[in-house]
């Protein structure tokens, strides 16, 4: 087996894409999955998902669903993979809920009350950890926690959170996604509830964060799947792949969720993946390297990507067809190199416009 995921490193960030010999799938031995815009988007597969993980899942690799959605049960979860014809159990699913109640069980006495403004995901896995779910301030909570509740989650949850939160009461969060993607497009996520108490408590108090990419998710996630050759995939530059960061482990970025190829082209050290792919069918192939020339050049499969006067070019290196997310790969090797130089993020829009991206 050859993996090159480690390759490209400079100052503790990723220069280049990495690439492997192998399919992904045989190169890793468990696929930590998010789930919302990676397998499905508002309840629905995304184009692709289903086929894939089930070849991937066909070929040896344990497929596990980490997801910082606190709203629904592993068991319901599990269930819906099911239906959408991803075979799965309660087991296979780590969710931010199940870390956070862990983070509130080793700070808190068994048995505590615990404010909850969430769902039923939240709900169970406080319980799980001996805990007592309460809906307000008057009920003399050890501890605040926040986690997706949906959009019908009731306003005065948020005032309870914050009258509580006001008094001085721990506060937790189960992750501070900005946002979630559906199938009408992306609206709020948990972190933006949680922006609604921060404001209201005047700005003075901060949660603690169990979700990715902080270190309480991938404890749960390695606690609970026991994975010795993971790889993250995901679709979020700053959960999934930060996530993968701080663990240590190789991460796949999809294109199918929030992340756009700009924002890639743009990213952060810690922001970098180790791979990218249009979506999962990238589990089932190998990824070309992505060499650096002496001349500043980046050349991978039939593309080649450069930084002229500030603005990102690329080109066909050989005849016949040329994969544009290989276009994509040398791009990102172009644009991070730039921007590890000090020289700023290149203009990618007319060389997004020759890959037809």
């Amino acid at each position: 087996m050859t993996v090159h995921g480690g390759q490209g490193r400079q100052g503790g960030g990723r220069t280049r894409p990495g690439g492997s010999a192998e399919p992904l799938s045989g190169a890793y031995d468990t696929a930590l999955l998010d789930l919302d815009g990676v397998v499905y988007a508002g309840g629905l597969a995304v184009p692709y998902a289903v086929e894939s993980l089930g070849a991937a899942r066909d070929g040896g690799m344990r497929l596990a669903y980490v997801t910082n959605n606190a709203l629904r049960t592993p068991e319901a979860v599990a269930q819906h993979l099911t239906e959408l014809g991803v075979p799965a159990e309660a087991g296979d699913v780590v969710t931010s809920a199940q870390a956070v109640a862990r983070l509130i069980a080793d700070e808190v006495p068994a048995g505590s009350r615990v404010l909850l403004v969430g769902g039923e995901g939240l709900a169970v896995a406080l319980r799980e950890r001996s805990l007592v779910p309460v809906e307000s301030a008057d009920d003399e909570p050890v501890a605040v926690v926040q986690g997706y509740g949906g959009p019908e989650l009731p306003w005065k949850r948020f005032a309870e959170a914050a009258y509580a939160v006001g008094r001085g009461v721990p506060w937790y969060a189960s992750n501070t996604d900005l946002t979630i993607p559906g199938a009408r497009g992306i609206g709020p996520g948990n972190g933006a509830a949680v922006e609604v108490v921060r404001i209201a408590t005047g700005g003075r108090h901060e949660p603690k964060v169990a979700g990715k990419p902080l270190p309480p998710m991938h404890r749960e996630t390695v606690l609970r799947t026991g994975a010795e050759r993971p790889l993250v995939v995901g679709d979020r530059l700053d959960t999934d792949i930060e996530g993968a960061f701080n663990g240590g482990v190789d991460s796949l970025l999809v294109l199918t969720g929030v992340t756009d190829v700009p924002q890639l082209l743009a990213a952060a050290p810690e922001h970098r993946p180790t791979y990218v792919a249009a979506d999962l069918r990238g589990l089932l192939t190998g990824q070309p390297e992505v060499v650096a020339e002496g001349d500043g050049g980046f050349v991978c499969g039939a593309w080649r990507a450069s930084v002229s006067g500030g603005v990102l070019v690329v080109e066909p290196v050989s005849a016949g067809d040329a994969d544009p997310m290989d276009g994509v790969r040398a791009l990102c090797g172009a644009a991070w190199s730039a921007a590890e130089s000090g020289g700023g993020v290149p203009d990618g829009g007319k060389a997004l416009a020759r890959l037809g991206l």
